[in-house]
């Protein structure tokens, strides 16, 4: 059988083609490719039978490999390498797609490449492209996506107090009492919470969720107080907007 990996990651492309070497006798021939694009001009041309596909990368996402198949028949199996955490998971079980979670398992990548090779035949993989791409659409409505080290938490917005801006990145404060320091700006989150009434920009430096405050204070100018005990400065042209959504809220 005949392999690709498509990852932007040139350690994880190594990782992955060492144990592929080492552990799956029955893949005699592996190509590589660092972006969506070159990994499809190579599906095209090489018609691997195993793709091993990384979900975030630049400019093109791997779950967007439907696009570059909309007139050709997907005659290859997908197993998506991911860092991604336990709600993204739920999503591809749900839609029946296999993966592996980063770091590489020998054991789970042995069984995924067996699945897939039993499933071959099979020609309903465009339709669970398109229920995954439907199933993270559908958590993407109450959760929101914090990039950390390890890869992607998918994180409810009911467990979140605080963003704070810290220069290019923003600091996520957790109900849980953990702090995510995340390589976003506050803009980033800001511009997608915009339609949600749970989040208020109360200063330059701040949004909050308005659920989890505690107390209201004139101390030092008009400041409130959250949950975790964190006090959170009014701006002064935002005072008479923000007492006006307290009385129309509260």
């Amino acid at each position: 059988m005949k392999a690709i990996i498509i990852d932007d990651e040139k350690r994880a492309r190594r990782i992955l083609n060492v144990l592929i070497e080492e552990e799956c006798p029955e893949i005699d021939t592996v190509f590589e490719a660092e972006n969506l694009v070159d990994g499809v001009e190579i599906i095209k041309a090489k018609k691997p039978d195993i793709v091993f596909l990384d979900i975030e990368m630049p400019n093109h996402s791997g779950l967007q490999i439907l696009d570059f198949f909309k007139k050709d028949p997907i005659n290859f199996q997908i197993i998506f390498t991911t860092a991604y955490g336990h709600y993204a998971i739920e999503a591809f079980k749900l839609s029946a797609v296999d993966y592996l979670l980063k770091p590489m398992d020998a054991k789970e990548l042995k069984q995924a490449i067996l699945k897939a090779s039993n499933n071959l035949e099979e020609n309903f993989i465009k339709q669970k492209l398109l229920n995954l791409e439907r199933n993270f659409e559908q958590l993407a409505l109450n959760k929101i996506a914090l990039e950390v080290p390890k890869g992607i938490r998918f994180v409810s917005h009911e467990d979140i107090l605080i963003f704070e801006a810290d220069g290019a990145y923003t600091k996520v404060y957790l109900q849980n009492g953990k702090t995510e320091l995340i390589c976003k700006t506050l803009k980033h989150f800001s511009e997608q919470l915009s339609n949600k009434p749970l989040f208020y920009k109360p200063h330059r430096s701040f949004v909050i969720n308005l659920k989890y405050m505690t107390e209201i204070t004139k101390k030092d100018g008009l400041q409130v107080i959250m949950s975790n005990n964190k006090s959170i400065p009014i701006a002064r042209e935002r005072k008479d907007e923000f007492m006006d959504i307290i009385n129309r809220v509260f």
